[in-house]
């Protein structure tokens, strides 16, 4: 990173999808924080994208809102064209929009499978192939995607969302291997259990059991998440490409 007083991505553009909650808002504030300029999307709660845009602004941070549904593929080249035609480029795209539809195998639909998949997936192939053109272009350029623990050790009731998370980590090598020559790097961050809005709502006792496979022991932030991902986009992470990085306190390795 550059030593400019923490700004380290001063005049760099960010794209980071489902960025009005939880670990998708944490990463709009890390990156603002650090001077960039930084779009988000979100699907449907305008309610929570307008509070990150107030707690931006209130760190005076520059951030822009834009409402699109990632599962929709040419909403995602629409988006990746508009921020390059409004800011001149795009330096960092975060893949962190997502789904999760629990249920038995024996049980799970159709619909709720390819939602998952056109969601996690699908959205961020879509997203990663509409901004390799500017990022080509620049000849520099960092993707990190947001998959998941439950992508590498698989969890009963999750299998399409855990076969959505595992196939980000093919993605994310692949992309590695095929962009490394233009100097895009591809890097992806299993997080682990997080406290978020949803995890505060479980019972105690799941919470417990949550607890006893951390080895230290307790629910990780979205900042430090956020933390992770902002390190994978910086310079000091220019050597780093097809890595991918758990923050999960221990519960996998």
């Amino acid at each position: 990173m550059s030593g400019n007083g923490g700004k380290s991505f001063e005049g760099k553009v960010v794209l980071v999808t489902g960025g009005s909650r939880g670990i998708g808002r944490a990463c709009v504030l890390a990156f603002t924080k650090a001077g960039a300029t930084v779009v988000f999307s979100y699907a449907g709660n305008e309610a929570a994208a307008n509070e990150t845009l107030e707690a931006v602004k209130a760190a005076g941070g520059k951030a822009q809102a834009r409402k699109f549904d990632v599962a929709d593929t040419a909403a995602c080249t629409e988006a990746v064209d508009a921020v390059v035609k409004e800011h001149g480029r795009l330096d960092v795209l975060v893949n962190n929009a997502g789904v999760a539809i629990d249920g038995l195998v024996m049980r799970f639909k159709d619909e709720d499978w390819d939602r998952t998949l056109d969601t996690n997936l699908k959205g961020a192939f879509a997203l990663i192939r509409a901004a390799s053109r500017p990022m080509m272009k620049q000849r520099a350029g960092a993707v990190i995607n947001l998959s998941s623990v439950v992508g590498e050790m698989g969890n009963a009731g999750q299998a399409a969302y855990a076969a959505s998370k595992a196939g980000l980590i093919g993605l994310t090598k692949s992309l590695a291997r095929e962009l490394a020559s233009r100097n895009i790097r591809v890097n992806a961050v299993t997080p682990g259990f997080i406290g978020t809005d949803m995890t505060a709502a479980l019972p105690e006792e799941a919470k417990k059991r949550m607890l006893d496979v951390i080895p230290l022991g307790r629910l990780g932030g979205p900042e430090e998440i956020a933390s992770s991902v902002l390190f994978l986009a910086s310079d000091a992470a220019s050597y780093v490409t097809g890595e991918v990085l758990k923050v999960n306190g221990g519960m996998y390795m």
